[in-house]
């Protein structure tokens, strides 16, 4: 027998820093809170429904609206959450309701996490780095038979391109050179996009201030997986198809869940990359073209760094929506893992993250998170509970303001 629980909570953000809620003893059919996620910046009052964890039952639940307004007192804004969990320790005769009270926010507690919001030091070296040793290795690879080809686009390009990407997600941020200088760090990007052989950069950019303003908005954040990913995908063979698709479902998802305007940036993005991947096919030929997208849709697929895709917002954990991994891969992927601390605090950047956890352990060290992405995609594809429908989803209301 299915069994549910609901947790509501209050929480007041500013722009810069999340409120840590406080959690109070709970009775003991309840489950433990979550700690509650940022979503949509003009938002009072929200319902969420959350994908069911397992596939057999393909649907979500429509849940408690929320309480009345709180008082904003000394903070600007105020919104309100509601999560629906379905976990077997619940006790589904009773829905629990549970007022969370506001506690000091990190930033205000600890002013030296505020002079961690500046730019990056080293990114811009790192990155030219990578782009110029995937372009030697262009060169390396002309003359390599198709079975090396592919076997070093896997095992070596998979890791740089996938890492580029996640260069690209730290500086659509601004963390390369600067609030101030936010057209120079949207170039930088577009060249750090260069080595995976398609635009992305852009586009990337467009739709992830939306993941973080509306986390798991139904229409709105495009990293949900949509109903058919949840249906279908629901055995360990699929789930495993699906892994190997990502880049594909990535690429596709946001044209049917939010299409949006194509940009001038993005026309630029496109004509820059299709210049630089006509320039390495007249010079050596297709085989390093077809390295550099192989490297892609290997790196980005069934790849160990992978992991963090799933690892980062589903729900392994009743009660979790995100969690961070502080393992060695961090040092290949500009500490993407240290994800909750990355969504609590988005303008500082990756390489000052373990900083933050170093500076409020108290609000880090006691949560869920994961020891290793290659663990995480096993449990994905042979845990019956877990499956794309593993992701809450909310209603949010659009904000007024833009970013």
């Amino acid at each position: 027998m299915e069994t549910r629980c609901c947790v509501e909570s209050r929480r007041f953000v500013s722009f810069s820093a999340v409120l840590i809620c406080f959690r109070g003893c709970l009775p003991s059919h309840t489950c433990p809170p979550q700690r509650p996620e940022q979503c949509g910046s003009d938002q009072s009052t929200s319902s969420l429904a959350v994908h069911a964890p397992s596939c057999r039952r393909q649907s979500w639940w429509q849940i408690l609206p929320t309480l009345g307004r709180l008082p904003s007192l000394a903070l600007k804004m105020v919104r309100g959450r509601a999560f629906a969990l379905r976990s077997p320790g619940c006790n589904s005769s009773q829905t629990q309701i549970i007022a969370m009270k506001p506690s000091k926010t990190h930033e205000a507690k600890y002013p030296a996490i505020k002079a961690l919001m500046r730019p990056d030091p080293h990114i811009k070296w790192t990155v030219s780095g990578m782009v110029l040793v995937q372009v030697l290795a262009c060169w390396l690879v002309r003359g390599l038979s198709w079975r090396w080809l592919l076997f070093w686009a896997y095992a070596f390009g998979g890791c740089i391109n996938h890492s580029l990407t996640l260069a690209i997600h730290d500086i659509s941020h601004n963390t390369a050179f600067g609030t101030n200088c936010a057209s120079r760090n949207r170039w930088f990007a577009i060249f750090a996009n260069l080595p995976i052989g398609l635009p992305y950069a852009t586009s990337f950019k467009k739709y992830h201030v939306d993941h973080h303003r509306y986390l798991g908005g139904d229409g709105l954040d495009v990293d949900i997986p949509t109903n058919f990913e949840g249906w279908f995908f629901c055995t360990p063979a699929r789930k495993l198809l699906w892994l190997v698709l990502q880049p594909f479902f990535y690429s596709l998802r946001p044209l049917y869940v939010n299409p949006k305007a194509v940009t001038r940036m993005e026309i630029f993005n496109t004509l820059v990359q299709l210049a630089f991947d006509v320039t390495i096919f007249a010079l050596w030929g297709i085989k390093p073209i077809v390295y550099l997208l192989a490297s892609s849709l290997l790196g980005l697929g069934l790849h160990p760094i992978s992991g963090h895709f799933v690892a980062e917002h589903y729900m392994f954990q009743k009660g979790h929506e995100t969690y961070s991994y502080y393992g060695p891969l961090n040092w290949i992927t500009f500490n993407v893992g240290y994800h909750m601390e990355h969504h609590d605090f988005p303008s500082i950047p990756g390489c000052y993250l373990p900083l933050v956890r170093k500076i409020a352990p108290e609000y880090y060290d006691h949560l869920p998170q994961h020891h290793s992405w290659v663990k995480v995609l096993w449990d994905f594809v042979f845990e019956d509970s877990m499956g794309p429908y593993s992701r809450v989803k909310r209603k949010c209301k659009l904000a007024k303001d833009h970013l």
